[in-house]
């Protein structure tokens, strides 16, 4: 009999739109045909949310653990004390707290094989800084605990048609010419390589590499990052059989469709990427992290404080990367199935294939 597959969903910051969004998309009928869905969070704060959008037809089950998850319900993994108080659109220490209670008890779940892949609901980047907790946000936390290369991954932002790569994420801006190296750059293009094809089913990716600087550094002369940096990095993926372009100065990029032309976007820093895709996806962007061991998705919008608790959060997001998590993960297994010892499997294609006599 199919196993469904088991789908981990952290509760972020339960005084955003994290729980609406996470209810308004499981909140469907014959949901739990498609896969088992694994909250952690807080069992009461899910139920006062539930509540108050309205819905009657959404129900939960509590379970210790993952392990203990019942397929065909919607399970949650009660990680927080009782008694939290929920103020919806206004941040608080123990909201952050429980952000990451659920995030680490999460991450344990998948490290155990109890749950498939992760879909983390938005956190407050400020109320979960902490000595426990020393990272400006999920990437860079799923990085250090997750990678396949310790430290390192990959911030993607994906929909059906476009993928952009971030050399660096959350970074100020006045940090980001010294972070944009040739390795770095050609670190991020590798990774991206990898999951377009691993991820993706990608044969031949085509990725195209932004510019720092405006107009591609006009020669050097708004900046050299291009011609020190970047067009190295560019120069030596392609010796190593990366179909990597560029660098292209981003306006232009964007602003004549040359995005269409290719299955991956390489951009420097955070908003360069993240402006004009989120322009185009509108509501059915995904949050990746590529070079993990699991994959792990997120919708692409943040925790919506003006809107939280007004029931007017669109789920649209959230359900997409539950779904295409889903594809992602069927992908990497086909993947692996695929390209692993092909010596072995050929023979025992050839111990499966008919006798003459036997056809």
């Amino acid at each position: 009999m199919h196993t469904p597959i088991r789908v981990g969903i952290t509760h972020g910051d339960f005084n955003g739109i994290g729980y609406e969004v996470i209810v308004k998309a499981l909140d469907e009928e014959e949901i739990t045909d498609l896969f088992t869905p694994v909250i952690f969070g807080s069992a009461e704060i899910l139920n006062q949310v539930r509540k108050d959008i309205g819905s009657e037809t959404f129900r939960f089950t509590p379970v210790r653990s993952a392990a203990d998850a019942q397929d065909g319900k919607i399970n949650i993994v009660d990680v927080c004390p009782r008694g939290l108080e929920l103020t919806p659109g206004h941040p608080s220490q123990e909201a952050g707290e429980a952000a990451v209670a659920a995030l680490e008890a999460a991450c344990l779940a998948l490290e155990e094989g109890e749950i498939d892949f992760l879909v983390t609901a938005p956190i407050n980047k400020k109320t979960v800084y902490s000595e426990r907790f020393p990272f400006p946000g999920h990437t860079e936390f799923l990085a250090r605990r997750l990678a396949d290369d310790e430290g390192k991954a990959t911030m993607i932002l994906f929909d059906d048609d476009i993928r952009v790569a971030l050399v660096t994420t959350h970074k100020a801006l006045r940090e980001v010419p010294d972070a944009i190296t040739k390795d770095a750059v050609m670190n991020t293009v590798r990774n991206l390589d990898a999951a377009l094809r691993k991820d993706f089913r990608m044969d031949k990716p085509r990725i195209a590499v932004l510019s720092l600087n405006p107009h591609n550094g006009d020669n050097g002369l708004l900046g050299a990052e291009e011609i020190r940096e970047i067009e190295p990095a560019v120069a030596e993926c392609v010796a190593e059989g990366i179909l990597a372009f560029g660098p292209f100065a981003a306006d232009g990029f964007f602003g004549n469709g040359d995005y269409a032309k290719f299955d991956g976007i390489v951009a420097m820093y955070h908003d360069q990427g993240l402006a004009p895709f989120k322009a185009l996806a509108r509501e059915y962007g995904v949050n990746y992290t590529a070079g993990l061991k699991y994959v792990r998705t997120s919708p692409d919008h943040g925790t919506g404080y003006d809107i939280a608790g007004r029931n007017e959060a669109d789920p649209t997001s959230m359900r997409q990367a539950i779904y295409q998590g889903i594809d992602l993960t069927r992908n990497r297994a086909m993947h692996a199935e695929a390209t692993a010892n092909p010596l072995q499997k050929m023979k025992q294609d050839r111990r499966q294939k008919p006798s003459p006599d036997e056809s």
